[in-house]
């Protein structure tokens, strides 16, 4: 019988199927006959099934865990009126196999390597050798995580290299409205985008597939305001930076929240902080519409996004 290469959105029972998944929930379970099993949630981009695998072998939850890439093969099922998927072979894959992990889990529309390269393109045209130095202390620290980092768990930008996107997106935006607002300083407003929420890389945990399983104690005690603070200190102090310039860097981060109730405990009190502040509720919010939009029906209303105080988005009935 031909195997399928197929999304689960497509899948139909019967389907013989043979492809690479993503693991987003796994428990060993006993059956009725005492036997043991695997029961997962598999996903692609497309959707998720619920997934036994009966062939267990002692150690294989230790194996096969949430948020790793597995080959599989097996045949699609029905039980109590829902599919499911019946897995016949297990691996977890490998460098060989060449997986587009963009295929499996919500990522940015760019690729990480070329994100990467823009803002460090960015960086470059600090002129201030202080502020290019912090920021490029604090990215060094940070080039492996900050390839695959969300930018949140649930809300805006929670996706594969989402870190990345939303501060590339900031950095493109910032640099229009510097034409505009003349008298912006264009060092300072690079830098405070760049670093306002690498500390986010310390707040959550992440996986390389870009999921968050949780926050980390020091995320939950201090977060990534407190954090991106200290590091802009440490990373100063290493390269003998201006205290002036360390100071500002440290307040745009500070104040990028803007209210105390979101972790700011100070608003933005010179032009840069404040345009960093709005960039960034700008791009947050930005995200989110399209997002929900892209979910919706034309002439639909969404569901209320949470992130937006529950409003509703209308996608237009006609082409714009």
């Amino acid at each position: 019988m031909e195997i399928a290469v197929k999304t689960i959105q497509d899948f139909q029972v019967n389907d013989k199927i043979d492809g690479f998944f993503v693991i987003k929930s796994a428990e060993c379970r006993t059956a009725s006959n005492s036997k043991k099993y695997l029961d997962f949630t598999i996903a692609d981009k497309t959707g998720e099934i619920n997934a036994k695998y009966w062939n267990y072998s002692e150690g294989d939850e230790e194996i096969y865990k949430p948020n790793i890439l597995i080959k599989v093969k097996g045949s699609v099922t029905q039980w109590l009126n829902n599919m499911q998927f019946k897995i016949d072979k297990i691996r977890v894959t490998n460098e060989q196999d060449k997986v587009d992990i963009s295929n499996f889990v919500p990522s940015a529309p760019y690729s990480p390597e070329y994100m990467f390269n823009e803002i460090l393109g960015y960086i470059d045209r600090i002129n201030n050798k202080d502020i290019k130095g912090i920021v490029q202390t604090i990215i060094d620290n940070n080039r492996d995580k900050i390839m695959h980092f969300p930018a949140a768990k649930k809300n805006h930008h929670a996706v594969r290299s989402g870190l990345l996107y939303h501060t590339l997106t900031m950095l493109k935006a910032g640099e229009k409205l510097c034409e505009v607002y003349s008298f912006i300083n264009v060092d300072l407003l690079y830098g405070g985008i760049i670093l306002h929420d690498l500390a986010k890389m310390e707040e959550m945990d992440s996986s390389e597939l870009g999921i968050v399983s949780d926050y980390t104690v020091e995320g939950q005690l201090l977060g990534h305001i407190i954090q991106g603070v200290k590091n802009i200190e440490v990373a100063a102090l290493s390269i003998g930076a201006d205290k002036e310039i360390t100071m500002l860097l440290q307040h745009m981060v500070l104040s990028h929240h803007y209210e105390a109730e979101f972790g700011s405990p100070k608003k933005p009190m010179f032009p840069e902080a404040q345009m960093l502040h709005y960039l960034d509720i700008m791009d947050a919010s930005l995200y989110d519409m399209h997002k929900a939009s892209n979910e919706t029906k034309k002439g639909w209303l969404s569901d209320p996004v949470w992130s937006l105080d529950k409003r509703k988005v209308y996608k237009p009935n006609i082409q714009i």
